[in-house]
């Protein structure tokens, strides 16, 4: 069982450093294409395989809370892809699965970090963001699925919010593992802060080049 979860831990080491070095080609190059679609898939891909290890892992030895997150992480970049499949077509069943168990998850995370807090343990905010965060999102999902905007490219701000959502787990990950001088709160939450104040500025910038209203 311990190389069973050695490999899978390389595995997902692997993946994890592809995806923190391949989305930055992706945010850098021409939107729709040739580079930004391969870097793209690559990072995608790469996501669902550090979703995937981090789920295994955790069912084998790292407990919930990774697993939790691993759903949270992934249904970010599982959502900004899928946005893209279906610009002009309602939601099918896979999105509806896919935000239903992602809200299942984040109220999980939301529970975890109650139980945390409760027990006198700060790290209990972690997974309370990260709950509260992805239950938004889900629900603001579901909702979308049965009112779907009409407002113009909403399908590209979902899929720039939502890719750079999971370029911050990603680097949230790397953090964590990295930044050891940091305490173990801020180690997990600086890249929400900082990334969330991005995406706002390049959801902006984007806005304005389109001449699209903000809301």
């Amino acid at each position: 069982m311990d190389f069973v979860f050695q490999a899978l831990l390389w595995a997902h080491i692997a993946a994890g450093v592809i995806a923190l070095v391949v989305a930055p080609g992706a945010m850098l190059t021409q939107k729709g294409g040739w580079w930004h679609r391969r870097w793209g898939q690559i990072y995608f891909w790469s996501m669902g395989v550090v979703a995937s290890t981090a789920l295994a892992m955790s069912a084998l030895r790292s407990g919930l809370f990774l697993g939790l997150v691993a759903v949270f992480s992934f249904y970010l970049a599982f959502t900004g892809v899928r946005v893209l499949h279906r610009t002009s077509t309602p939601a099918a069943l896979v999105d509806w699965a896919a935000a239903s168990v992602a809200l299942a998850g984040s109220f999980g995370l939301v529970a975890y970090g109650g139980v945390l807090l409760r027990a006198g343990t700060t790290f209990g905010t972690v997974a309370l963001v990260f709950g509260r965060i992805g239950s938004g999102l889900a629900g603001r999902d579901l909702w979308r699925f049965w009112h779907p905007p009409d407002a113009p490219r909403a399908w590209f701000f979902l899929h720039l919010t939502r890719m750079l959502a999971a370029y911050i787990a990603t680097v949230s990950a790397f953090s964590v593992v990295n930044f050891s001088f940091l305490p173990p709160v801020v180690r997990w939450l600086w890249p929400t802060v900082v990334g969330t104040a991005g995406i706002a500025l390049w959801t902006r910038y984007y806005r304005q080049k389109f001449a699209v209203p903000s809301g």
